[in-house]
């Protein structure tokens, strides 16, 4: 009886022991675990957060053909609430980390093979963000004129190429905030132009713009543009010293160092201007159905850059009364829209006969637009009192000429890009010479305003702005 009480007494002991030690660690267990989670809540998100990545450019794209370097992309992270937060489609917090971390670890391999522009993936409540476009991809003519206290990328110090017409500062313009806008694309992010990057894909060919006074302004621009990333001036000359004057109409500078030449050709039309027997009387006239004299020079170019359409507003070119001309036959009376398209149709006809696609990228320019008020640039039009561009309530109109160009670069077999500068352009009535187109000792008078052609540095600028990211793109 004496040694089953004792055995019963050690049982006891035994079993208060093990209930002791238990209850011992489920309190330090727990505390322990709370104190973990507590510690580790900055570092994970909860169970309830979806773990999401969003990649936005910081900088251009590169094409591989011209830099092997990838564009850099910015990582970021933040947490959205998830749709559904049944206990059936929860993620661990571990999984989520790894998922997201290989995810960045995969998306940085492929940027090191390929030039990415955006990536952006769908929220979980289905709604995917707005996803901002290759450069390819995008149309750049539909954005905004936005002020950059970066811009203008030269002055009229910086450059020599700047003809009186263009040269507004030096003629004593003040107000010069129009050379600080800059035209940014709605859905895309542009690379800006980078003059080096231009020459290089210039080296070693010729560079030829042909056409109006209006393409000589881009021209210039071009040159101004270029100039900037030479290193020694004397290495640019034109070739038959030549100084840039509105009289003279054929240039041609050379940029030694890159054995490129970028050349301007004056032509009005595209097509042969001449004269003809009219009656008793020799009239000028305009050859509809033959090119331009000058045709023969741009043969070869590599790159060609073409416009009309200035003249084509003209008292004879509107009229059409004995103008217009094909072979032997002076047409008494033809519509200008009419002839319009017959003069295309023959500059297409010379460029599908004498250009090579594989040799020579060829451009088409569209319709610059002027903005004369009360009256036209003989009859007291001017502009001068415009510092400011156009806001953005301001809708840009469609031109007829615009849709003739379209319809005639379709029935080509040469491909042609159309540089379609219009409507962006005519925001910026702010930006022409008006009375500054000469020096103040040379105007005879402010009747004359000039709100057609340009100032450089100015709009021009962005024109080739989209030359360089159509060679640049190989769009």
């Amino acid at each position: 009886m004496e040694r089953q009480r004792s055995f019963s007494v050690k049982s006891t002991r035994v079993l208060a022991f093990i209930i002791t030690t238990i209850s011992s660690a489920i309190v330090f267990f727990t505390f322990f675990s709370s104190s973990l989670l507590k510690s580790n809540s900055s570092l994970y998100p909860t169970p309830e957060a979806n773990f999401q990545i969003d990649l936005s450019p910081i900088a251009a794209i590169s094409d591989s053909s011209v830099s092997p370097q990838a564009s850099p992309i910015l990582i970021s992270t933040h947490f959205n609430s998830p749709e559904n937060t049944s206990g059936s489609s929860k993620i661990s917090v571990f999984e989520q980390k790894i998922s997201g971390e290989s995810l960045v670890k995969e998306v940085r391999e492929i940027a090191n093979l390929t030039s990415i522009k955006v990536i952006e993936l769908p929220s979980n409540n289905g709604e995917d963000k707005k996803t901002e476009k290759r450069i390819e991809e995008c149309d750049v003519t539909k954005g905004k004129w936005v002020y950059d206290s970066d811009y203008p990328l030269y002055t009229n110090a910086s450059c020599p190429f700047i003809d009186e017409g263009f040269g507004c500062q030096s003629n004593g313009r003040l107000d010069l905030n129009y050379m600080n806008w800059r035209w940014e694309p709605q859905d895309c992010h542009a690379p800006r132009f980078n003059a080096t990057k231009m020459l290089e894909m210039i080296r070693g060919k010729r560079l030829v713009f042909v056409g109006d006074s209006i393409n000589r302004n881009q021209w210039e621009s071009m040159l101004c543009l270029l100039f900037q990333a030479v290193k020694d001036p004397k290495r640019v000359y034109e070739t038959h010293n030549r100084r840039i004057t509105k009289e003279k109409g054929n240039y041609s500078f050379r940029f030694v160092d890159y054995k490129c030449t970028v050349e301007f050709y004056v032509t009005h039309f595209l097509v042969r201007e001449g004269r003809a027997r009219i009656g008793k009387k020799r009239r000028e006239t305009l050859r509809i159905d033959a090119m331009d004299r000058t045709s023969s020079r741009w043969k070869g170019a590599n790159i060609l850059v073409f416009n009309t359409a200035h003249w084509w507003s003209h008292y004879k070119t509107k009229s059409g009364v004995n103008y217009y001309q094909e072979g032997d036959l002076i047409h008494p009376k033809l519509d200008v829209s009419t002839a319009f398209k017959k003069a295309l149709q023959t500059w297409s006809s010379w460029v599908d006969k004498n250009v090579d696609p594989k040799k020579t990228r060829v451009f088409f320019r569209s319709a610059a637009p002027s903005h004369f008020s009360g009256g036209e640039w003989n009859s007291g039009g001017h502009c001068r009192e415009a510092n400011m561009p156009l806001n953005q309530t301001f809708k840009p109109s469609y031109s007829s000429k615009k849709s003739i160009v379209e319809d005639v670069l379709k029935q080509m077999r040469t491909p042609v890009t159309l540089l379609n500068v219009s409507g962006l352009s005519q925001y910026r009535i702010d930006a022409h010479p008006s009375i500054y187109g000469t020096k103040p000792e040379n105007r005879r008078s402010r009747a004359v305003q000039d709100c057609s052609h340009w100032c450089l540095p100015g709009v021009p600028d962005t024109w080739n702005h989209f030359l360089y990211l159509h060679l640049l793109h190989k769009r």
